[in-house]
Parts: structure tokens; sequence; C-alpha cells
């Protein structure tokens, strides 16, 4: 579990294709300090498991699930990543509960500069959209950020670019509805301190929406015991039976059993 405060930029030192994953080696002196095989490190969001660590740099491998999820297939060497090693129980939590867990990607589709700020507007993939809410949580490329306005344009407007994200992988097609979109105001540590203040319109960045979102729906979905959940979840148990006045607790009580 993460926090979403970035503790370092990293580097991306060497990229390995396999056929059905790939394995990074990423530079990172602060978040290897005390890494070891087996531990978790957040590289620009998506948790990873440490396979290696030495000379101040780590590897790990990304399997093909990951590599079609999020934006890691486009890493090269040089690229700049936002690094996290989980949070510490009892620790503060500095930004909100993170799984390291990507729903998808997003498309920066502008930024404006301010005087103290800069406001990045991100496509949604529709299937996230409803879970992200105006003040609420999101994470950018392993960034926890405050949502700061919400929208949606014509599919003309936004070059159907919205879906090209999507979890299930399907696009939007051109003219099926408005795009979604929301905004995010980054702070000038935020644009020093991470990759978010270099990426331009255009960029993919990884999105994990708030995971407690995730589980209300679920549970509103699945309705009362013993009805069916959603599909594609397991049915619900059914009841246990009631009890019958032979084998009830009362009846089975003996005398000076309670307290």
């Amino acid at each position: 579990m993460f926090t979403g405060i970035v503790e370092e930029l990293g580097e991306v030192v060497a990229v390995q294709r396999l056929p059905d994953a790939a394995r990074l080696t990423v530079r990172g002196p602060r978040v290897t300090a005390e890494a070891s095989h087996g531990d978790s490190i957040a590289v620009n969001g998506v948790c990873l498991t440490v396979t290696d660590s030495s000379d101040k740099t780590f590897t790990a491998d990304v399997m093909a699930e990951t590599l079609r999820r999020t934006g890691l297939g486009a890493l090269s060497p040089g690229s700049p990543v936002n690094l996290e090693r989980p949070v510490e129980l009892g620790g503060r939590l500095g930004g909100h509960l993170v799984q390291g867990h990507a729903d998808g990607t997003g498309e920066i589709l502008s930024r404006t500069p301010g005087e103290h700020w800069d406001v990045v507007r991100i496509a949604t993939p529709p299937d996230l959209a409803r879970y992200i809410v105006l003040k609420g949580s999101i994470t950018v490329d392993g960034v926890s950020l405050t949502v700061s306005a919400l929208g949606a344009d014509s599919a003309d407007s936004a070059d159907g670019a919205v879906g090209a994200g999507s979890a299930d992988g399907a696009g939007s097609a051109e003219g099926t509805g408005p795009a979604p979109w929301f905004e995010v105001s980054l702070i000038p540590t935020t644009l020093e301190m991470t990759t978010l203040g270099r990426l331009q319109p255009g960029s993919q960045v990884n999105l994990e929406v708030d995971v407690i979102a995730k589980y209300v729906e679920s549970l509103l979905a699945s309705g009362p015991p013993g009805t069916p959940g959603p599909p594609g979840t397991p049915d619900a148990a059914p009841p246990a039976p009631a009890a019958t006045a032979s084998t009830s607790q009362a009846d089975n009580e003996q005398p000076g059993a309670r307290s």
C-alpha cells in the first residue's frame, strides 16, 4: 500500500524486452537504500516487486497484463520515473490510500501555466469516469492529486483519445458521446519533484481511482445476502438456515452458562 507522495525522481537505466514481459532496471538511490529481493516499489504508480538491487539501482519484472494496462511499456533508458516505497503501518498518510494497481491510462489534453501552479487537464477512460468526483483523490503516475474540475467534450473535439487507456482495452469510437476529462492543479513542489512537471499534451499517464469507490459500487450491486452478484462475480452465499426450536441457543444453554 502506498500513499501517492513521490519520494524520488528516478531514471530508467535499462529495459529488457521479453516475449510476454519486460525487465526494468531503475536508478533510485533513496528507495533502494534498504531494498532487498521481494520488496515493493511503485514506479509511476505501478507496484513492482524487486528481483535484484545493487549500486543504487533495482530490477523488476513487468508482466504482459501490466504492460497492456499501463504506460510502463513505453519507458526506455533515460526515462524519468516517480518512485515511492510502501507506507509503513503507523506512518503518516500524506496522500490517500494507493494500491499501486493502475486501472488504466489517460492522456494529457492541455496544461495551463499559472503564477504559482499549473492546471493540467487529463482525458479519462469512460469506464473510470464514474469513480472520479470533484475534490476527490486520484493517482496520476503515482502522484496523489485532488480533482479540481470535471467535464466532458464532444468525441470530435477530443480526437477519440480518451478511450485509448480504457481498462478493457476498448477505445472510444468517434461520435459515440462526450469524452470525459478531469483537471488537477500542480503546485511548484509537484512540478519540480515529479514527472508531471515535464509532461506535455499527448503524454500518457497511469491512473488509479479511489479503491473505496469501487468496493462501495460492488457491494451495492451485489444486493442483499443470497442474491446473485454483478456479472463476473461469484454468487453470494445463501443465508444460513434458521435455527429450529430443538437446536436453538436458548434451549441448549445450561444453567449458569451466562456470566
